[in-house]
């Protein structure tokens, strides 16, 4: 079922994902696409939207909070030596066309665009295919396109004088319980040994529900993982972690993340038997 507005992603024919392309948003928030609800296939929900403590985290999608200075992210912009300050500094995810939407997955053209006019020109690819009878995968690829003739940069604020939020790229707003997840890789386990680390994939275990993330493509392995559980449950890979990431006039960065949704909790062996099945070729 698809609106102007809205897509629903469906596996085996059971609704697991709602696809806004064109949300009203204050400008604040930084209006983007996303996706919102994600449910494992037993219908547990997997994502948030505009929670109280982060309003600007939009369930699934792509977020950067320094592009030249603008802020597609949302909220305060991490300032050095002034730290998180409000700016007029906002721009926005404008959802183009779509080239191809089905039931499973769609591709989509986006434009970027801040004060100056247009930055970025994205296209996104994604699919949703299953994976067990208790698990599926989302397979979201985002190519991003300098489009303003001038040298571009993308960066963070770690990039920017704040240690250890290095957020920036994809990101997952997870369903926040009475308890913090579990988060572990094939060899580490917690936040502390998790975060601002590279890994093949990365699990986040709820109370009833796991999302294992996992890096698709050579540059995506090499982003290292922006992991929240404590203070929220959020899994992002980080575009710009040690330094800005230069996007010269013309040119694209691509980035592959697959994220297997699974009803219950899994162990380390299983989450990593899915991600084989959900990235083999």
């Amino acid at each position: 079922m698809t609106s102007d507005d809205s897509t629903v992603l469906r596996v085996a024919g059971r609704p697991v994902g709602r696809y806004v392309s064109r949300p009203e948003l204050p400008r604040r928030l930084s209006p983007r696409p996303y996706l919102h609800p994600v449910t494992t296939l037993a219908g547990t929900a997997v994502t948030e939207l505009s929670p109280a403590d982060h309003t600007h985290h939009l369930g699934v999608g792509v977020a950067v909070p320094d592009v030249e200075g603008h802020n597609f992210w949302g909220g305060r912009t991490y300032v050095r030596d002034r730290g998180p300050t409000e700016l007029d500094n906002h721009g926005s995810q404008r959802h183009t066309s779509f080239q191809l939407r089905d039931p499973d997955g769609f591709v989509e053209e986006l434009r970027w665009i801040a004060a100056p006019g247009e930055l970025l020109r994205e296209r996104r690819t994604v699919t949703a295919t299953e994976l067990t009878d208790t698990a599926w995968a989302l397979d979201f690829t985002f190519s991003l396109t300098n489009a303003t003739g001038l040298p571009l940069s993308i960066g963070s604020p770690a990039t920017n004088g704040r240690p250890g939020a290095a957020y920036g790229g994809f990101f997952w707003r997870a369903r926040k319980e009475a308890t913090a997840p579990d988060v572990f890789t094939a060899s580490t386990e917690g936040e502390a040994a998790a975060h601002g680390r590279r890994a093949d994939w990365l699990a986040l275990a709820g109370a009833r529900w796991t999302l294992v993330f996992a890096g698709a493509t050579g540059p995506t392995r090499r982003d290292p993982w922006f992991v929240r559980t404590a203070e929220y449950p959020g899994v992002g890979s980080s575009l710009a972690h040690d330094e800005r990431l230069p996007i010269p006039p013309g040119e694209t960065v691509v980035r592959r993340v697959v994220t297997v949704v699974a009803d219950g909790r899994l162990g380390r062996d299983d989450a990593a038997a899915l991600v084989r099945k959900a990235v083999s070729p």
